[in-house]
């Protein structure tokens, strides 16, 4: 699903005007990625947690070479589904 579309479900659920939409869907995706850069986690009980992970340092072998390189740390952005989200999705699939 586009963002669009995101909006115009919004449209279609609440009474809300797509102008009114478009704002309430950048305002949640702005507070979400401010947090993450922050390092703060982001919580939505039954929907899911936004959070920052860090990976270490670590060492692989080139396939080609065989030379062992060093792979650097970085942070990224990660999201883990609610129990009520998994839940919904597993019926889905049973169907």
């Amino acid at each position: 699903m586009s963002k669009a579309e995101l909006v115009e479900e919004i449209v279609n659920q609440r009474e809300l005007t797509g102008r009114e939409s478009t704002e309430a869907v950048d305002a949640i995706t702005s507070v979400i990625t401010d947090a993450l850069a922050r390092e703060e986690q982001v919580t939505s009980v039954g929907f899911g947690t936004f959070q920052v992970i860090k990976r270490k340092v670590s060492k692989r072998a080139n396939p080609r070479t065989g030379e062992v390189i060093r792979i650097p740390g970085k942070t990224l952005p990660r999201y883990l589904p609610g129990k009520s989200l998994k839940e919904k999705n597993e019926v889905r699939r049973k169907r």
